[in-house]
């Protein structure tokens, strides 16, 4: 064959990274890939997460917001249940809780479009022991009966080279064949012809993600390699062979290719001017504006493949959209939390829900959703730049009226009389937790002020415990004793006041320094005196202390820890706990439950009662 004496390298555009479903004669499994990833889909999107930092970014943060702070039981009437679903989600399997594996599931889903679990049944195969996670790039389907149901799965820990890693089938998840005690659940959202495997709501930006990447190559290759795309070298003396246009080739990039080459000089000899090698710069000009405007227009439509609302919500800095304005910051959450976030996690809702059927749970369960930060700045650096009524709007509050005023700094004499009742209570109540065991600590989720925890807990011990000694600290009203006569061994619930740790509040401030533990009768007690002056209902100088802390946007709650004297846990104080704090979870009460736990800063309003 004749060589075309004018030949360049040619460069292949084309780009196909849709997945594509392939049913293949000799394989029990359905191929899941695209062209270059054959049968290695979930490969190229995990890939393409690590390749472009915009799309990771979203990824990461849209799964923190999918898998909340935590699942709760919304229903408490039935203690039974709430007491055997509690324990379930405390050990849903034997590495993790329930919110540890949603984290994990909730990743995959955002980056995969779909999520796996594995399913295992108690020895008797009558309910459900178990429940990991796998990652769904382990997993493909096998290929569907007459019915167009997938029996089984296939799981191999690297597709990529299956004479190492041969997959191993699992039969699907069915209640009414339980003949294997291990089944896979496959979960996935619908989408259109992709009937087997899940796939990524972002999928139409795929291309766009690789660009991002493939920018990110360029500006590298830019500094590490002199010659790419700077020059044309053209040689006038014949065509070489194959072999010896490489070796030029090669020669030409060691010598002077890279930043380590920069400077060095170019030494050409020849006998016959006609035959030197001719230099071309390429045009460079405004390559770079080129690049600036392309990352512009990789980023926008990465956004809108993902249906991002506001980029500042993922850390995206960006001229358009929504701005960084507190209130337009929350209107984006919103938007995105109804849109995006609360349809993924009605699905893991209910894959959790139809597991919890299985045990025969049935209580309805919801996520405690992740809320945005309200303000990037401290009080004292809002003072400075920002006008009063700009202060009370980034805080969620209504403009002043004329003549209106908010209370100014305090007289020396009422210093001292806030600083007398603080410090002498301070003095005189609270203790350490040195003499005690903790056997458990939580955030006092949903218990009301009304609902006497010591005493319940206390009056809930079935078990005789081992004898105990006097208690070195002072004894509370709240100290319950058991029904049992002989048990000495009394639970202590006391409360701690934890968050932020560099409050701007003298209240806050020495709660926090004092570093005791409190009775709950302490505590409510705060309430009446003038502890926190100017904080309570139009500027009243008590207020309930146990629901508001430290006031309006006040970062802090109190943390439960229940105690009992050093080496003397009680027999099934696991089991008496658990069922404590689903009472108070379950116990009516007039005022809001949901109070005494929460931040003020997290309430509505951010917890201001001085209208």
């Amino acid at each position: 064959m004749a060589m075309n004496k004018n030949m360049i390298g040619n460069i292949n555009l084309e780009s196909d990274i849709s997945a594509k479903i392939i049913e293949v004669a000799n394989k029990d499994w359905v191929e899941y890939g695209n062209a270059e990833w054959a049968n290695r889909y979930p490969d190229f999107l995990i890939d393409l997460y690590y390749g472009s930092s915009t799309h990771s970014a979203i990824v990461n943060a849209t799964a923190e917001m999918v898998a909340g702070k935590s699942i709760e039981v919304t229903d408490t009437e039935d203690l039974n249940n709430l007491v055997k679903i509690k324990k379930f989600f405390a050990n849903i399997n034997s590495n993790e809780n329930v919110n540890d594996m949603v984290k994990k599931v909730a990743f995959d889903y955002k980056l995969q479009g779909a999520f796996a679990l594995n399913i295992v049944y108690n020895r008797a195969k009558t309910a459900i022991s178990e429940v990991y996670h796998i990652p769904v790039e382990k997993i493909r389907s096998g290929k569907p009966n007459v019915m167009g149901r997938v029996e089984e799965y296939f799981v191999s820990s690297d597709w990529s080279d299956l004479r190492n890693n041969e997959p191993v089938a699992v039969p699907a998840f069915n209640t009414n064949d339980r003949t294997s005690p291990s089944q896979i659940m496959y979960v996935k959202s619908y989408s259109p012809s992709l009937d087997l495997y899940g796939n990524p709501d972002y999928s139409s930006g795929c291309n766009w993600m690789l660009v991002d990447s493939k920018i990110a190559e360029f500006h590298l290759n830019s500094i590490s390699s002199g010659f790419t795309g700077g020059h044309f070298i053209s040689f006038a003396n014949g065509i070489p062979t194959a072999q010896e246009r490489n070796q030029i080739e090669n020669n030409l990039k060691k010598k002077f290719s890279g930043a380590e080459n920069a400077g060095k000089m170019i030494l050409s000899f020849s006998d016959d001017n006609t035959k030197t090698p001719t230099i071309t710069p390429l045009q460079q000009g405004t390559q770079h504006e080129q690049y600036i405007a392309l990352q512009e227009l990789m980023v926008q439509n990465v956004l809108t493949a993902h249906r991002v609302t506001s980029p500042m919500l993922f850390g995206i800095k960006s001229e358009n959209g929504f701005g960084s304005n507190a209130n337009e910051l929350n209107d984006a959450f919103e938007i995105y939390l109804n849109t995006v976030v609360k349809p993924m996690q009605e699905v893991i809702l209910k894959t959790l829900s139809k597991i919890l059927s299985v045990n025969n749970m049935d209580l309805p369960i919801e996520f405690v959703q992740n809320k945005p930060l309200n303000s990037r700045f401290d009080m004292a650096t809002l003072k400075e730049v920002m006008t009063q009524d700009e202060i009370r709007e980034e805080l969620g509050l209504k403009a002043l009226e004329t003549g209106e005023e908010t209370q100014e700094e305090e007289s020396e004499e009422v210093q001292m009389s806030k600083q007398s009742q603080l410090d002498s209570f301070l003095s005189s109540h609270g203790e350490s937790m040195e003499a005690y065991d903790i056997l458990n600590e939580d955030d006092s989720l949903e218990e009301s002020e009304e609902f006497d925890f010591e005493l319940e807990l206390n009056n809930n011990h079935i078990e005789l415990a081992s004898v105990g000694g006097a208690y070195p600290n002072r004894k509370s009203e709240q100290d319950g004793t058991s029904k049992q006569k002989d048990n000495n061994n009394i639970y202590r619930v006391r409360y701690k006041y934890v968050g932020n740790p560099s409050p701007e509040r003298e209240f806050c401030q020495k709660m926090l320094s004092s570093n005791k533990v409190f009775r709950k009768e302490d505590i409510i007690k705060m309430s009446t005196m003038k502890v926190n002056e100017g904080w309570g209902l139009k500027g009243a100088d008590t207020y309930s202390i146990w629901k508001y802390k430290g006031g309006g946007a006040c970062k802090h709650s109190w943390r439960r820890f229940i105690l009992v004297q050093k080496g003397k846990r009680p027999k099934n104080s696991d089991l008496v706990i658990t069922t404590t704090a689903a009472r108070s979870q379950g116990f009516k009460t007039k005022v809001n439950e949901q109070e005494v736990p929460v931040a003020p800063t997290d309430m509505p309003n951010k917890g201001f009662v001085n209208k």
